[in-house]
């Protein structure tokens, strides 16, 4: 070819680099064999070769050699075995020089054959060239300086031909123009045929023989371009490296030449004749303008390697070429040449007691030059753009790499085979490490992927990983493209966007194929391993970037450095600034943590701990963050490592929730409305999760949200050390006063509870500080929105919510409200929560969640100045306001039927009547269990006491307010309720069905008493009626008709104890009282009513007799009758007495 001609093509041989030092430079000696004539297969081709005329192709030989001397004594062109190839293939101005000639037939195209004369004749010209002592004597002339320069070559035995074979080997060392010329050309001849490579025959004679690579005999097979003999120990070179049983073990000598010949023929591609012949059309048709020398057209060629228009056998030829190069860096020119300063300076040659495969070697250098890049040294940017194409070839086809082949072939075989262009194998095989599919990968297999993924470093820039790339382009376009093309960031930034509406499917597969083999290795995420090298080895005692240690598993590294990040107080004591991370760490290690909570494999120490786990009670999880949940979910269940590593992560999660990229990408609405502040804070303390706890229900909320925060709440439920800011409120407290208790639900039970004691005892100190039962009144509300925060409460009701409540939601604690509404219908276990619930959320109405919820506004309202133990009271007493909205009415009117069902869910009425209640109602008490209502009999039988005047002060008030109350809606009384259900619905029913309750169902009943089938109905309205002549409050109706009356004629009178409606009484029997007419209307109906009730129920003792008839308005008149009764019943005795005296004595006397 032409190439050779070029003076650009010289300076590119002076580069190549040695490895191996074979031929002179070993002291090996050209081999006898080649140099003997063959037999010619006839006379002329002798003749043309015969000693005698040996002088004139040398002589001729040298002075093409050193032009511009022209040999004129004997030609090529001239002998007649070659004639007709020459005129046939060459053009004719290069017939009169022999070497361009030589050069012309040497590079004929494949289907052109010469003549085995003319081939007989070639090779025994070349031989002549390279061992004849007159060229020899050419080469000593020419390059004279430069053999005076090079030591071996000064000292090489002269005329024996090994003088050319040493300036050859050494030649990247010649600097003059001339014997750069001369060896150029050398080169060419040498390189055509490896029986003349000096040394290489006698080294690799054997290994020919046993590989079946061809004949070392020119008699046996006599061509003049023997690159298929080199080409066969080249491939069974990069076969014995991929496969464990050697059958025909190369030599280590014959493997040093090998690779020596690759090397030196790295810088132009017509010097690998089998690639030469290989790639002729394919350099054509894709590297037609790329002039060769430097190992241009080599890469060029690379670069087209998966084109469809690439031929096969071109192809193959290439990839043996790549293979070389992963054994030997240097046989690649391009890389040799740009990173041998580099080489040197950050001391990456090759250490001959480092325990590595020779297979390793580029391996070896671009882990060596990428940790120096990692650790901010400089490295020139030639270099790093040559390491750059190298680890791009590594990730586009796994056959470079020999422990793939070796270690992995039994996986490829089954679930990758024809995938072998661009790096599909490579991500397929990750999949299924990854355990993506049904089978995993050998642990050896395993082993060998993650050296390549570190050796390739494709996070450094995405593109090397050519199937991530072309996955990833369009989001990479949409998503990620504020960012420098080729920045580390283009993986943080795609793997935010993970399972968004900007991630495609493929993409979404290559991404987490790839982060499952970086999350293994910290230092495989460039800005990670920046931020944070010098924390890791401060505090993680870590080795160099390209170190590995087996005390370290993958992942520990990493699991060392989130440890630190989040640990600020140690055994109760702050741990030094010298034990935690950097802030520029931190914030590396939370983004990390953010991406791997995507998913558990990301994680290697969770996947190692609990892949068993996941097996037994997440195998049908396989969407995204549900794995992690369901670890979460079934914490108690887990093998005791497995619940270990997710315990901890949960943990980290409750301190900085952004860690969940998905719940926070879900939240993002609500939490730029209401929770902005917090989530700008770049270090998380549990505030954001809080607030989010807080507007769980606004109308930016979404589902996914929803799901997310209450998901974390009932995690939170299975370890106290699950909510942060508790966690750290209440640690000591916990220690000292809740010992040996773990479940949150247990520790605020025992928390409360001894906030409860201290409270009531009125202790001179609260045993619990004051920062814990600020938080543990947090902990107490959230907990009120949903049942399943509750265990206790929750499990024992499960049955009864699919029962009743099976289409209510769990938040908004509207399933609380429901199994409240439906309280007659549970279960006795479920029953006993609720009233127990109730019980504690009428003492503190701040837990009653819905009431807090609905009665929002009016609380700020009308409570704003009320403690929170009297909201509820506060309500009640401004329920009747205009101002007062329908919905929390509603609810108040809800919890006062609850109030008046048992007084224990009144603490009002508990504590002002704890002396009356055991007083007069003891017989009730004693029939009553501890955990279900008294449906209102021991209020009824206050009520009955109040309307005797026999209760205390205090408990009078309360049961005053009750009577009001109840007055004005018969839902407020249970007894009532209960008996008269059915006649209400009879007689009432439009009045029951109104909206607003004013007493009407009352006076219904009242009015048609007579009406009334059934006694228990009919003693409560009697019990109504009683109640109403005790205080004319308790009868709305009435006391409406005579509010004016009760003005002008009763204002003096002190309400209570039945004075008022006295007063009314006594001003209607007084003919000179007027009263208005709807009145005296009233009033009289209530005096009829009464004495009917006197009729139907007479006095039950002689107690309830006395009340009547003082509560009487003919008291008098029945008070005088009395007493004239037994003024007479005294008379009558007086006299019966006599009588009775006299009829004894009389006895007596007989």
């Amino acid at each position: 070819m032409a190439a050779y001609s070029y003076p650009q093509l010289l300076p590119l041989l002076l580069s190549c680099v040695c490895l191996c030092g074979f031929g002179s430079v070993l002291g090996l000696k050209a081999v006898s064999g080649p140099a003997e004539s063959p037999n010619p297969p006839n006379p002329p081709v002798l003749r043309a070769v015969d000693p005698p005329a040996k002088d004139a192709p040398a002589a001729a030989a040298a002075a093409g050699a050193s032009q511009p001397r022209r040999a004129t004594s004997w030609k090529l062109s001239e002998e007649a075995a070659c004639r007709e190839d020459l005129s046939r293939l060459c053009p004719k101005h290069t017939w009169t020089n022999n070497l361009a000639v030589l050069e012309c037939l040497q590079d004929r195209r494949e289907e052109s054959e010469i003549a085995p004369d003319c081939n007989h004749l070639l090779w025994n010209y070349k031989l002549n060239l390279t061992t004849d002592p007159k060229f020899e004597s050419v080469a000593m002339e020419v390059c004279k300086s430069t053999i005076n320069e090079i030591k071996e070559c000064n000292e090489e035995e002269r005329g024996r031909g090994y003088l050319v074979s040493c300036l050859v080997d050494h030649r990247a060392n010649v600097s003059e123009y001339q014997c750069n010329q001369y060896i150029t050309k050398m080169t060419s001849i040498v390189f055509s045929d490896y029986r003349l490579i000096c040394g290489f025959m006698d080294k690799c004679k054997e290994d020919i023989n046993s590989l079946r690579c061809g004949s070392i005999n020119v008699g046996q097979k006599d061509v003049h371009s023997q690159g298929e003999v080199i080409s066969c120990l080249e491939k069974a070179l990069v076969r014995e490296a991929e496969q464990q049983d050697h059958v025909h073990p190369i030599k280590e000598e014959c493997q040093r030449a090998i690779l020596r010949v690759a090397e030196l023929s790295s810088d132009d591609f017509h010097l690998d004749r089998h690639l030469y012949f290989s790639c002729r059309a394919d350099r054509e048709r894709f590297c037609r303008n790329t002039q060769a020398g430097e190992g241009k057209v080599y890469k060029c060629l690379f670069n087209h390697k998966f084109e469809e228009a690439m031929s096969e056998k071109c192809r193959d030829a290439l990839t043996t070429r790549q293979k070389l190069i992963s054994q030997d860096y240097k046989v690649s020119y391009s890389l040799a040449k740009a990173c041998k300063v580099d080489l040197r300076k950050q001391r990456c040659s090759l250490d001959a007691n480092l325990p590595r495969a020779r297979e390793a070697r580029l391996s070896y250098l671009l882990l060596c030059l990428e940790a120096a890049v990692h650790r901010g040294r400089p490295v020139s940017g030639e270099c790093q753009g040559e390491m750059l194409d190298y680890r791009r070839m590594l990730m586009e086809d796994f056959s470079l790499s020999p422990e793939i082949v070796l270690h992995c072939r039994t996986e490829i075989e089954a679930h990758c085979s024809g995938l072998h262009r661009k790096g599909r194998t490579l991500h397929c095989l990750m999949r299924i490490g990854r355990g993506d599919r049904s089978t995993t990968v050998d642990s050896i297999c395993q082993s060998a992927l993650q050296t390549l993924i570190q050796s390739a470093d494709p996070v450094a820039d995405y593109r090397i990983d050519r199937a991530l790339n072309e996955a990833c382009e369009s989001v990479i376009q949409t998503a990620c493209k504020h960012i420098r093309t080729g920045d580390p960031m283009i993986l943080s930034c795609l793997m935010e966007h993970l399972y968004t509406e900007k991630m495609v499917e493929d993409c979404e597969h290559r991404l987490l194929e790839l982060q499952y083999f970086i999350s293994r290795d910290w230092k495989l995420d460039p800005i990670l391993y920046k931020k944070c090298q010098g924390d890791a080895a401060r505090l993680c005692h870590t080795h160099g970037w390209n170190e590995t240690s087996e005390l370290m598993p993958p992942g520990a590294v990493f699991s060392c450095l989130y440890r630190h990040a989040y640990r600020t107080e140690e055994q109760g004591r702050r741990v030094n600034s010298a034990e935690q991370l950097s802030r520029d760490c931190k914030v590396e290690v939370q983004r990390i943590l953010r991406q791997r909570a995507l998913d558990v494999k990301l994680d290697p120490d969770l996947q190692r701990r609990c892949m068993t786990d996941l097996g037994k009670w997440c195998s049908d999880k396989t969407d995204a963050g549900q794995e992690l949940e369901c670890l979460q979910d079934h914490l108690e269940d887990l093998v005791s490592a497995c619940r270990e590593v997710v315990g901890n992560l949960t943990e980290l999660e409750s301190e900085d929730i952004q860690i969940d990229a998905l719940l926070i990408k879900a939240c993002e609405p609500v939490t730029q409305a209401y929770c902005h502040d917090v989530a700008d804070n770049q270090i998380d303390t549990g505030d954001l999760m809080e607030c989010l706890v807080q507007n769980k229900h606004q109308k930016e909320m979404n589902d996914k949200c929803t799901v997310g925060v209450t998901h974390f709440q009932l995690v939170q439920m299975k370890d106290f050390r699950f909510s942060y800011k508790f966690k750290m409120a209440c640690k000591e407290d916990v220690l000292r006063l809740c010992p040996n208790i773990k479940k949150k639900v247990d520790v605020v039970l025992c928390l409360s509870s001894t906030v409860k004691n201290d409270t009531l005892q009125e202790a001179r100190e609260q045993r619990v500080s004051l920062k814990c039962r600020k938080q543990l009144r947090v902990e107490e509300l959230e907990m009120s929105e949903d049942i399943r925060l509750e265990p206790e409460l929750y499990d024992p009701c499960k049955s009864d919510i699919s029962r009743l409540c099976p289409n209510v939601a769990f938040g908004n604690a509207q399933m609380i409200e429901c199994l409240k509404e439906q309280k007659k219908q549970l279960s006795q276990r479920c029953h006993q929560r609720i009233f127990r619930l109730q019980e504690v959320e009428m003492i503190d109405p701040e837990l009653d969640y819905q009431l807090m919820r609905v009665c929002k506004q009016m609380i700020k309202r009308f409570c704003t100045d009320a403690d929170a133990r009297n909201v509820l009271q506060c309500l009640k007493q401004n329920k009747n306001s205009e101002l007062m909205d329908p919905k929390c009415k509603q609810m108040i009117t809800k919890r006062q039927i609850t109030q008046n069902t048992d007084y224990r869910l009144n603490p009002l009425l508990r504590k002002a009547c704890r002396a009356d209640i055991p007083k007069f109602c003891q017989p009730i008490l004693n029939k009553a269990s501890e955990d279900s209502e008294l449906e209102g009999q021991v209020i009824a039988c206050l009520k009955l006491k109040y309307a005797d005047q026999k209760l205390s002060s205090d408990c009078e008030d309360q049961i005053r307010v009750i009577l009001q109350e109840s007055a004005l809606d018969y839902r407020l009384d249970p007894q009532l309720q209960m008996h008269c259900t059915d006649e209400i619905s009879r007689l009432c029913a439009e009045e029951a069905a109104a909206q607003e309750q004013t007493g009407q169902v009352e006076e219904c009943l009242k009015v048609n008493l007579l009406k009334i089938k059934l006694e228990a109905c009919k003693r409560e309205v009697l019990n109504m009626l009683k109640e109403s002549k005790a205080d004319i409050f308790v009868d709305p109706v009435l006391h409406t008709a005579c509010a004016l009356d009760l003005k002008h004629h009763c204002a003096a009178i002190t309400p209570g104890r039945g004075r008022q409606m006295s007063c009314l009484i006594e001003a209607l029997q007084d003919k000179r009282v007027r009263l208005q007419p709807e009145c005296k209307k009233r009033l009289q109906d209530r005096i009829d009513m009464w004495s009917y009730a006197a009729k139907v129920a007479p006095a039950e003792g002689f107690s309830d007799l006395a009340v009547q008839v003082m509560t009487s308005p003919s008291k008098d008149y029945i008070l005088l009758m009395i007493a004239l009764s037994v003024c007479i019943l005294f008379l009558v005795g007086l006299l019966c007495g006599r009588i009775t005296k006299r009829v004894t004595r009389e006895l007596k006397d007989r």
